[in-house]
């Protein structure tokens, strides 16, 4: 045999997988269809935020936070229906998630030199029941580094172990079947791909000059979701969420494609949950882009207004950085909105500045360089942060106009497909600023808002103080077209609390292990049919960890 293990994968779950393998003195090949200058897969341009449950950093905020809260919110969001055959080792995981996060990970974090920022931001408020989707309080922790701060340690410790000799590294290469004898799998095959000295997320050439076997006493599969490829995400789309956009952003490199998902699946492993999906609706086009149709999301705070295509206000809960599956719901049932495919957010420049941020490591120069006067600079003084700022003057989808006749004039120039009429928009921004005169108020959004500064995380860094929209002193007026941007596949390869996959019949497919998105973050669908922000690396944290160690425990 060529290794213990073959890792296919070299995103943050594999080389989580690939760490705890070499600590325990295990031979690993890591298997990656991209260069060298892409180690790390998604988890490098992500925001990098990270679930914890009654966290110092919460205590600090002065937010009371408990495991058994956490677990009711999660299974609010999950709402899992099919316990007894997709989702059953997916609830089974997502529990296992929960304590790991309310217990040792974050000083599991620690040890593997992830350190976190003191910011603790409040992601998915919810859908306005108890026990319904999202979060009860703010749980959503920065790193410094943002995703490079997470994806950095365990790049850094699997060339390590290659320069040791238990990790040999095979870029360039894509897996195109498993080898399978007697029932077991027992390695993989696939083709060798030319060179191509891509910058990291550039798209790379599929150019073919050679073919590869590689042969272990077992197979970890890490090799991500679908979300680069818009065809199958259309063909996944599932009935609930209305009709599929024509046209969408995405929010991964191009070799996020789901291929493995099929090879797995012509090997006999069960891949399920296929409908849940995870796409956000704030996203934007980067005008400054790494791959193709590249787009960034806006994470925003409460205050926005969000309005539909035809300028119609959206209902809860369809309220900025609440419910993103809602929202996505609301946009794409609807069918006198169903042939456009975006929706807009009408805010002041006070908003703006004290509530946007955007998603991506390269999009937050302070967090990521881990220059903490940068930081203090930006998110607690004056102005936007400097890549929104950016955005506001190139961007294409942004308009920013000092009175609302100009503004809507504006957005009609970049959406003439659906043109906005001044009167409608006008009257629904005024009943909304009328509803500020007193602390008190019958609008749910402004009850949010003002339930949201009750948090002091959210107070001094997230949410602007309540006020007129068009309150010429908090403008100028700023408009952002916003579209669906493709991110996470929440179904995937079905495994047990091993990670050993599962084989059509249910029972273990011998030799097979799966972790990450590939596996729904654990189970083929740890998160259900809803996601509480911040539990994407951590699911492919521990979905590695608990592969690593069981193999390392059974070889």
């Amino acid at each position: 045999m060529d290794a213990d293990v073959v890792v296919v994968g070299g995103g943050l779950a594999g080389l989580v997988a690939c760490a705890e393998l070499t600590a325990a003195g295990r031979r690993v090949v890591l298997i990656e269809q991209e260069s060298a200058a892409n180690l790390g897969g998604q988890a490098y341009w992500s925001f990098g935020g990270l679930f914890l449950v009654d966290s110092p950093e919460q205590r600090r905020w002065g937010i009371r936070d408990s495991a058994e809260l956490a677990w009711q919110d999660w299974r609010g969001s999950a709402q899992w229906d099919r316990l007894e055959d997709e989702d059953r080792w997916g609830a089974a995981w997502g529990e296992a998630y929960v304590a790991f996060a309310a217990g040792e990970k974050r000083d599991w974090l620690r040890r593997q030199g992830i350190r976190l920022t003191p910011l603790v931001g409040w992601a998915e408020r919810g859908d306005g029941r108890a026990g319904g989707h999202g979060n009860s309080v703010p749980r959503f922790h920065l790193p410094w580094g943002t995703g490079t701060g997470v994806s950095g340690p365990f790049a850094a410790r699997a060339l390590a172990a290659a320069e040791a000799g238990l990790l040999e590294l095979r870029f360039r290469h894509r897996v195109d079947g498993l080898l399978v004898q007697d029932g077991a799998v027992v390695g993989v095959r696939g083709a060798v791909l030319a060179p191509d000295d891509a910058p990291r997320g550039v798209a790379s050439n599929r150019d073919v000059v050679g073919e590869f076997s590689c042969t272990a006493q077992a197979v970890v599969l890490a090799s991500g979701g679908i979300g680069a490829d818009h065809d199958l995400v259309r063909a996944m789309w599932p009935e609930r969420l209305g009709t599929p956009p024509s046209r969408m952003l995405t929010g991964v490199p191009a070799h996020v494609d789901g291929r493995v998902l099929g090879i797995a699946e012509a090997a006999g492993a069960r891949v399920v949950n296929k409908d849940r999906m995870w796409h956000y609706t704030e996203g934007v086009a980067n005008w400054d882009p790494i791959w193709a149709g590249h787009g960034i999301r806006i994470l925003p705070g409460p205050s926005s207004m969000w309005f539909d295509a035809l300028g119609r206000r959206l209902p809860a809960p369809g309220l900025p950085g609440h419910d993103t599956l809602g929202t996505l719901r609301l946009l794409r049932t609807d069918p006198d909105i169903a042939g456009f495919d975006h929706s807009w957010f009408v805010a002041s420049q006070r908003i703006v500045e004290k509530e946007f941020a955007l998603s991506g490591s390269e999009q937050n120069p302070d967090l990521t360089g881990r220059d903490r006067r940068m930081l203090l600079r930006t998110r607690l003084g004056r102005g936007p942060t400097p890549p929104v700022a950016a955005f506001e003057r190139h961007g294409a989808d942004f308009v920013v106009a000092d009175d609302l006749r100009s503004l809507v004039a504006g957005m009609n120039r970049i959406a003439p497909e659906a043109p906005l009429e001044l009167g409608p928009l006008e009257r629904q921004i005024r009943e909304r600023d009328a509803e500020l005169a007193n602390p008190f108020t019958k609008d749910l959004q402004l009850h949010s808002i003002h339930n949201a500064r009750r948090a002091l995380s959210d107070r001094f860094t997230r949410v602007a103080t309540p006020h007129r929209i068009l309150d010429p002193a908090a403008g100028p007026l700023v408009a952002v077209k916003l579209h669906v941007l493709t991110r996470k596949t929440l179904g995937g390869i079905q495994t047990d609390l091993d990670g050993r996959v599962r084989g059509a019949d249910g029972a273990v497919l011998p030799g097979l292990y799966a972790a990450g998105e590939a596996a729904g973050f654990g189970g083929g669908g740890a998160h259900g049919y809803n996601a509480l922000e911040g539990t994407f690396l951590g699911g492919c944290l521990f979905t590695g960890r608990v592969v690593g160690r069981s193999l390392a425990a059974a070889l």
